[in-house]
């Protein structure tokens, strides 16, 4: 099996690199030698990581929902560092809201972004990947195997991702391309953080338990580094998160259980913070999200 022992020289792209995991995951390839790629909608933000990191790292600024501002970004990469040799899809948004009364516009933006957003990502990078026998990065969540209420777009593009990358990894495997497919349970990012700031939303996943515990962003670079560095087939974040994974068909019942006394409540809630703020308002969580659905 091939093995990448390290990341020195090889260039990585990532796409939502302006904080959080990518912004994260960038430092830390660069620091173990790699030229870094930052893609993403917040330009700003990500050439303030790009001056951080230095001369092996560049920004670019692209929509993952738009083809010509992704093809455009890969040929602005191609052009300054040479190639691509590694792709990090990470670009994701999420909001919150019942299926029920949730904004229409922004529950649909969820998939535009985490599950076409990979397709798309990966559909413009992958001949220069193949050109370099390289590797492919998606990173999906704990939420592709736990179905959260309130959640049903992010945990349905989430599980999206796992799938597609199954299918894309024996699609590319004879041509040297490895497919990886990463699970972080809640890290302590801006994602999390607008989520846990709802007035509605913020309570339920309180409710959750050790299932909803947070954990500090190092934790997931320690894990995401790692698997680039092997060129992993799945990563857990934590390994935990692999039981689950195994266990995931007597999960369902599970938490329509432990829902059963907080949805109502919850329901009742949501249209009242609808009702006050406006449905897109009231579904759209964090400065990621924000951006996506101006």
């Amino acid at each position: 099996m091939l093995v990448m022992a390290n990341v020195k020289g090889k260039v990585v792209l990532i796409t939502g690199a302006a904080r959080g995991i990518g912004a994260g995951l960038a430092e830390r390839l660069a620091a173990q030698g790699a030229k870094v790629a930052l893609v993403g909608l917040e330009v700003e933000e990500q050439r303030k990581v790009a001056e951080r990191i230095g001369d092996a790292a560049h920004a670019w600024e692209a929509d993952v929902t738009d083809w010509d501002a992704l093809e455009k970004a890969t040929a602005g990469v191609v052009e300054h560092f040479g190639g691509i040799d590694i792709v990090v899809a990470n670009a994701g948004i999420a909001t919150t809201g019942f299926v029920r009364s949730v904004d229409r516009e922004a529950f649909e933006k969820v998939f535009e972004v985490d599950l076409l957003g990979v397709w798309r990502t990966f559909r413009v990078t992958l001949p220069h990947v193949i050109e370099r026998k390289g590797y492919l990065l998606a990173i999906s969540s704990l939420a592709a195997i736990t179905h959260a209420p309130g959640m049903a777009n992010y945990c349905a593009a989430k599980a999206g991702v796992e799938a597609f990358c199954n299918s894309l990894r024996a699609e590319v495997a004879h041509l040297g391309v490895k497919v990886g497919v990463a699970h972080p349970t809640w890290i302590r990012t801006d994602l999390v953080d607008g989520a846990d700031a709802h007035p509605v939303f913020g309570k339920l996943r309180a409710s959750m338990g050790p299932m909803g515990k947070t954990y500090p962003l190092d934790v997931a670079l320690d894990h995401l580094e790692a698997g680039v560095l092997k060129r992993a087939r799945t990563i857990h974040v934590p390994k935990w998160v692999l039981a689950l994974k195994l266990l995931r068909s007597f999960l369902p019942p599970i938490i329509e259980l432990g829902s059963r006394r907080l949805i109502p409540a919850a329901d009742k809630a949501a249209l009242e913070d609808i009702k006050a703020r406006g449905s897109r308002e009231a579904a759209i969580t964090g400065h990621g999200g924000r951006a996506a659905t101006r």
